[in-house]
């Protein structure tokens, strides 16, 4: 039983390192303004040893052709509020427009300049990886917004502050930890 115990409590404390390197953020996409019908949702994964911003998006029922899409931040307040663009100048890369519904994915590679806004680079530091830190910081704290404008509403029809995202493997160790401690919990009732 203590063995259980030992390697339910090393899974559970190895969890963190193991998922250290990559970070899951997802949002809801639902519409900015007044009379905006669009929603969705979007995943990312922010690798930090690669350096690299995974965004995989899907949007429907605008009530406009898309134009531009990106990721704002950072507001003052968590979860509300306005602020310039931070991920990427005019729009993501490939970005499709004039369509009211779709699906994107792209992967950003954030040890570059062009990959952020010249505004976004200046206020934390000017270097990438200043600049990925602050980013990385933003979308942790849910001070930062992914992003559809359209041709109905140019400064933006729906949007999502980024939230974190366990790994499924996080709650898996989570999970045997618990049942772990259950059963000691049992047994030391016995």
């Amino acid at each position: 039983m203590k063995s259980l115990l030992a390697l339910a409590a090393a899974l559970v404390l190895a969890a963190p390192a193991a998922q250290a390197q990559s970070f899951s953020f997802a949002a809801g996409l639902e519409p900015e303004v007044t009379g905006a019908t669009g929603g969705g949702a979007v995943f990312v994964t922010f690798d930090v040893t690669a350096q690299t911003l995974l965004l995989d998006t899907i949007w429907f029922g605008l009530s406009g052709g898309t134009t531009v899409s990106h990721i704002h931040c950072c507001t003052a307040v968590p979860g509300t509020g306005t602020v310039g663009v931070a991920v990427t100048p005019g729009t993501l890369p490939g970005f499709p427009t004039g369509t009211t519904f779709g699906r994107y994915e792209v992967t950003l590679d954030l040890t570059r300049t062009t990959t952020f806004t010249g505004g976004f680079l200046a206020a934390n530091g000017g270097t990438p990886a200043s600049a990925s830190a602050a980013l990385l910081a933003g979308i942790s704290n849910g001070r930062a917004y992914f992003n559809v404008h359209s041709s109905t509403f140019p400064a933006g029809e729906i949007r999502g502050f980024l939230q974190p995202v366990p790994e499924p493997a996080t709650w898996g160790l989570m999970a045997l930890g618990l049942a772990a401690v259950g059963v000691a919990a049992r047994r030391a009732k016995a």
